[in-house]
């Protein structure tokens, strides 16, 4: 099957800024697939790049199967993309938006625009002016824009940001239905318990290269371990187990630990020391924390 998306050794350099430096990447057909990374990693200039709003300066870039320069139409018309900025014309309203967005296409009469206003819950709002919406509200806008052309793949690039809870949880529903329905989704978020709940592979960008790609699992497997918080009484650690303390919490300790027998020694070294465990609370790091340490790792 022709990959969703597959870049090759692309490259982009500003100047003397290399923001991008070889990158490699292959999204299945049907993926939900997460890319993250620090500020200044080079997502959005790879979006950009895949999106065809910026030329690389070497490497190649195909949406399925299109290369993004020389058959850019083909390429875009299989693109939705859901960028950070509330760009938008304020003169227009809701419905006329994405009825512009659909010109674009080639596009008439598309009964779709009414399905996706249904799922985004702007109903209400369809024929209000742009300009009247809250931000949350153009969010979502912007999200119908992206896919008033049913595109196979969809780039949602920090669609969250800034919205409350409710239109969270909406949009990922509706999100999540597209991805069953065969839609290829790539994400991009600061929000690391959105990509752990929903991206099946992550690929994590430092300084424009990928410094880590697998499944979500085998992420959090490969940085296996788990942190111990404990309060004591007294508040005293044992010497021995000060190697393994990474910081303090409501009071307490809390203990990096490579496996859960660790447990046990930790659990000894205390009575041992005639110190008494008032509270203890054994935790799994999440993709948060591993994220952390990657970054860290490849510093």
């Amino acid at each position: 099957m022709i990959p969703a998306i597959k870049v090759e050794q692309v490259t982009k350099q500003y100047h003397e800024l290399r923001a991008l430096d070889g990158v490699d990447l292959e999204i299945a057909q049907g993926e939900f697939f997460g890319l993250l990374g620090p500020n200044g990693a080079g997502k959005t200039t790879l979006i950009s790049i895949i999106a065809g709003l910026a030329r690389a300066t070497s490497g190649t870039a195909r949406v399925m199967g299109h290369d993004v320069v020389s058959d850019y139409r083909a390429a875009r018309r299989s693109l939705g993309v859901v960028p950070q900025e509330l760009v938008m014309d304020p003169f227009f309203t809701v419905r006329e938006t994405l009825t512009f967005q659909s010109g674009y296409f080639g596009i008439k009469d598309n009964a779709w625009i009414d399905e996706v206003i249904e799922h985004l819950d702007l109903t209400d709002k369809a024929n209000t002016n742009m300009r009247k919406l809250s931000g949350g509200m153009k969010r979502r806008v912007l999200v119908a824009q992206a896919l008033v052309h049913k595109p196979p793949v969809i780039i949602l690039d920090e669609p969250t940001a800034g919205v409350d809870v409710e239109l969270r949880q909406g949009l990922w529903r509706f999100i999540r239905s597209l991805n069953e329905d065969g839609h290829t989704i790539v994400l991009t978020t600061h929000y690391l318990e959105e990509a752990e709940a929903l991206c099946g592979r992550i690929a994590m960008l430092k300084q424009g290269r990928v410094v880590a790609l697998d499944t979500t699992q085998n992420l959090l497997r490969k940085h296996s371990g788990c942190y111990v918080d404990l309060r004591l009484l007294p508040d005293t650690l044992p010497d021995t187990l000060k190697p393994l303390l990474v910081g303090h919490a409501d009071g307490g300790c809390r203990l990096a630990l490579k496996d859960y027998v660790e447990l046990e020694g930790i659990m000894a070294a205390i009575r041992n020391a005639g110190i008494k465990v008032q509270e203890m609370e054994v935790m799994q790091p999440d993709l948060e924390e591993v994220f952390v340490q990657i970054m860290q790792r490849e510093a």
